[in-house]
């Protein structure tokens, strides 16, 4: 069994986060990741604060385990989700997008583990000496809003730059990629886009065959030029997306109306043409849909098979 120090500080058997995707990880799914023996984390993106209450409700009604609710800073409702995770206890709070400064003193006043995501070694110090608990470290393999760092230059330079845990993510689907993280100096994983490909995520079918589908080179980035670059599977809104960034007749706000709904359309509606498939590079490493307890149980046995032969290479070299 791997244990690492952030089993201890989540209180899960398995050091593996699985990421809060707006409109993707909902209840269902977060009770199945939590029970399973990882962090299962609600993904609240900019979904209404009913919506969030409902997720925690039935979370807290369907497992004792730890669980987490992910708030990305650009949302409206930073402010009343990140009070409603206080009144409700929630027990982990991860955020995107930005600095979660200002709120990490109540946080912890409530009792609640911090986890800022992040993707840059300057970020990552500053919100060490802040107070976090530990950082989700992401290059930019990840799906969805992504930095410009990729994950294996990425990881070990945090590492030495903090004294604090670093959770490795972007890049990681399988348990060789958590082998390769903890290689690196992290102490677990995060991994979103392969847990879509769950029996316990609830996002249309056809989200899952599309990554199903993937090849190495299916996804592609759009968005640079409104600096939140974005990471989903190539398809007609993509190649849309990338058409109206490249012209000069369109301004930055009707942009960002041409994005706004789309992985909606994508995770409820099924609309792989119109709709915004984010999903990362790993997307083509997957090629089936289990359930969670499968899914960790596989990830951890080849971890471990993947140290124990480096530690037999490594004895076998120092002794021949």
């Amino acid at each position: 069994m791997i244990h690492t120090v952030l089993c201890d500080l989540l209180g899960i058997r398995h050091p593996i986060i699985q990421g809060g995707m707006a409109w993707v990880s909902d209840a269902e799914l977060v009770v199945a990741v939590s029970e399973a023996g990882g962090l299962g984390v609600i993904g609240s993106g900019n979904a209404p604060l009913s919506w969030v209450a409902a997720q925690i409700d039935a979370v807290q009604a369907r497992t004792e385990k730890a669980f987490g609710v992910n708030i990305p800073l650009f949302s409206p409702y930073v402010e009343p989700v990140m009070q409603l995770c206080i009144e409700k206890g929630v027990p982990v709070v991860t955020t995107g997008a930005g600095s979660p400064g200002p709120y990490i003193d109540a946080l912890h006043d409530a009792g609640i583990i911090i986890l800022p995501v992040v993707a840059s070694v300057a970020l990552a110090r500053r919100l060490a000496r802040q107070g976090a608990d530990a950082l989700i470290v992401e290059g930019q393999e990840s799906g969805g809003h992504i930095g410009d760092v990729s994950t294996m230059p990425l990881i070990p330079q945090v590492v030495d730059a903090v004294d604090i845990p670093v959770i490795a993510a972007g890049g990681i689907a399988d348990g060789r990629g958590l082998a390769a993280a903890l290689a690196l100096g992290a102490v677990g994983v995060q991994m979103g886009t392969r847990f879509i490909c769950t029996v316990e995520c609830t996002v249309h079918p056809n989200y899952k065959e599309k990554i199903v589908q993937a090849r190495d080179r299916s996804t592609t980035v759009t968005g640079q030029s409104l600096g939140h670059p974005v990471r989903t599977i190539k398809n007609k809104m993509s190649r849309e997306m990338a058409r109206l960034e490249q012209g000069a007749q369109i301004t930055e706000e009707e942009l960002i109306a041409f994005g706004t709904g789309k992985l909606r359309l994508a995770a409820e509606a099924g609309d792989m043409d119109h709709g915004s498939v984010m999903s990362g590079q790993v997307s083509g490493l997957i090629d089936d849909v289990v359930p969670c307890q499968t899914l960790l149980e596989r990830i951890v046995s080849v971890a471990e098979q993947q140290i124990e032969t480096l530690v037999r290479f490594r004895v076998s070299g120092t002794t021949s």
